[in-house]
């Protein structure tokens, strides 16, 4: 099913021109991930895919081990809800994905720059949403990991979960699933669209 779904592409104003969405992501994919660290300004970066925001307890206190001993101290949040480690340095990729497997915080090294798994955060919580798409990000994630071919995705391809409140929706994922009453899914658009 997913692969009926193809991501959407930016329109060119001008006839002939390329627009710069498709530009930036003809160049190559560039996205640093917990593995591929990406050199800043402050050192380099890692960005932790985390699907549907979930870290357990243990899972985020290792991840501020992490940021204490081998970066400059602080995780950031990304609007995807992944985590980055800053400053880092460039020679402690080893240690950090050492830690972070052990964590279950990398369940397939290969796939961790495709997990980028959008899901409402109160899915499940406060009865308001159709169906607890975090369970189905968590299906998803196991999909995506079980699976040789979505190696090929891109760092910034989008999977976006919404339990049919629009929370997330209009994040312009490239596979958008909105819950509908009875736990069903559609794909695209905002909800009631």
């Amino acid at each position: 099913m997913l692969a009926a779904m193809p991501p959407s592409r930016a329109t060119s104003m001008n006839p002939g021109e390329s627009p710069i969405r498709d530009r930036i992501r003809d160049r190559g994919d560039a996205c640093p991930g917990a593995l591929r660290l990406h050199r800043a300004d402050d050192g380099a970066l890692a960005r932790l895919r985390l699907p549907a925001g979930l870290l357990t307890s243990r899972q985020a206190s290792v991840l501020a081990d992490a940021a204490e001993r081998l970066a400059d101290g602080y995780l950031s949040v990304t609007s995807r809800g992944n985590v980055e480690l800053r400053g880092l340095d460039e020679n402690c990729g080893a240690e950090l994905s050492a830690l972070l497997a052990e964590a279950g915080l990398l369940p397939s090294a290969p796939h961790e720059r495709v997990r980028n798994i959008v899901a409402s955060p109160l899915a499940g919580l406060d009865g308001l949403g159709h169906a607890d798409v975090q369970l189905w990000a968590r299906e998803l994630d196991g999909l995506l990991c079980a699976e040789a071919w979505t190696t090929a995705l891109s760092g910034r391809f989008l999977f976006a979960l919404d339990d049919g409140r629009g929370d997330v929706a209009g994040l312009g994922g490239d596979v958008t699933l909105i819950a509908e009453s009875g736990g069903v899914a559609g794909a695209g658009g905002a909800p009631g669209a």
